[in-house]
């Protein structure tokens, strides 16, 4: 696993755009600024313009996570989906890593972690007050994931978003986890809050 996915701390910030179809992340040190990893999706079909409709969430997706000019860290992508997503999460070399399984009924938002062999890892679960989410296994806290609000004039009238992940110091370095706490953050807007 690259050392970057080591890190506790993690800014995303989404690319700015009126009308767009892609969803563009840059992933920053907070501390620095710089540009450590990048959220790209690049292959969008022929359905793009059912981006701008009622049926966005529905519509396929996929995501490449990378260091910035490198190769794929992660990848995570999804076909049509109409009432529950069911989203599979890959390494760079196309390996399974495991998937995550959005609930049906849910205040706030909430998807189930899975592995390669559909056992459950943790659970996402969203604050139907505002922007708050929580990676729970039992009790214990594994990563929050929080909006960091980003200025009236950039939230009226684009759809960019900045969210600020924390992954708690029991998260192993190495861990596959790491990397499926990632993929899930980059699909919380396409998954749950789109």
């Amino acid at each position: 696993m690259h050392e970057v996915l080591d890190r506790n701390l993690f800014l995303v910030k989404e690319h700015v755009g009126i009308f767009k179809a892609a969803n563009n992340y840059d992933i920053h040190d907070p501390e620095t600024g710089k540009v450590i990893l990048e959220c790209r999706e690049e292959k969008l079909g022929w359905w793009k313009i059912l981006r701008f409709t009622d049926f966005k969430r529905a519509t396929p997706f996929h995501i490449q996570i990378r260091t910035p000019g490198g190769p794929d860290l992660i990848r995570v992508s999804r076909g049509w989906s109409f009432l529950r997503s069911t989203v599979p999460v890959h390494d760079g070399n196309g390996a399974l890593l495991g998937s995550f399984r959005q609930k049906l009924l849910s205040i706030g938002g909430a998807f189930t972690v899975l592995d390669t062999d559909g056992s459950e890892l943790c659970r996402l679960k969203g604050k139907w007050t505002g922007w708050d989410f929580r990676f729970l296994s039992g009790e214990r806290e594994l990563a929050h994931v929080t909006k960091k609000w980003s200025g009236l004039g950039k939230e009226m009238f684009t759809s960019a978003d900045n969210y600020v992940l924390e992954i708690s110091d029991s998260v192993p370095a190495g861990f596959k986890l790491r990397k499926l706490i990632m993929a899930a953050v980059m699909c919380i807007d396409m998954v749950l809050k789109e």
